[in-house]
């Protein structure tokens, strides 16, 4: 349904409960190198419990490859630096969901390569910085499938 994308996450426990999030909402889980841990990590296993089955992995050495492998698709740099709320954003099948590194977030370099209508961000109070990665992809991904009608939900 949709792809779920992370550049260079680093908190094995973050990417194991994206991994279960992915498993229950139909999403593709991409993973984008250098990852800040070892996939075979106890901490991401134990978030990830036995989802890790239920949903396609993949992995990129680089954003290039990355952005080749996702030719033709829209991608949407979730950002705190995003132009529009997520929720002002009309998904698509197929759509890619691409956020950044928990420490520092996506390279302006990616974000300014999308088109401004592609730039989203989650609203939140002034005084706060972010939220943490796991929930901000299931904010966005749960907006995104709700937009679907949940297809495929049992």
């Amino acid at each position: 349904m949709f792809h779920i994308a992370l550049y260079e996450p680093e908190i094995a426990p973050n990417t194991g409960n994206i991994i279960r999030l992915c498993a229950n909402n139909g999403s593709q889980l991409h993973l984008i190198e250098p990852l800040g841990f070892d996939l075979e990590e106890k901490k991401l296993r134990r978030a990830g419990l036995d989802y890790r089955d239920l949903t396609s992995v993949q992995r990129y050495p680089d954003v290039t490859a990355f952005l080749q492998a996702m030719a033709g698709k829209r991608i949407f740099a979730c950002t705190t630096k995003g132009s529009r709320p997520h929720s002002d954003a009309r998904y698509q099948p197929g759509d890619v969901l691409l956020f950044g590194p928990e420490t520092r977030g996506l390279p302006m370099s990616i974000i300014e390569s999308l088109p401004a209508e592609q730039r989203i961000r989650i609203p939140m109070m002034s005084s706060c910085r972010s939220l943490n990665l796991s929930n901000a992809v299931a904010i966005i991904s749960y907006e995104a499938w709700r937009q679907q009608d949940y297809g495929g939900m049992r």
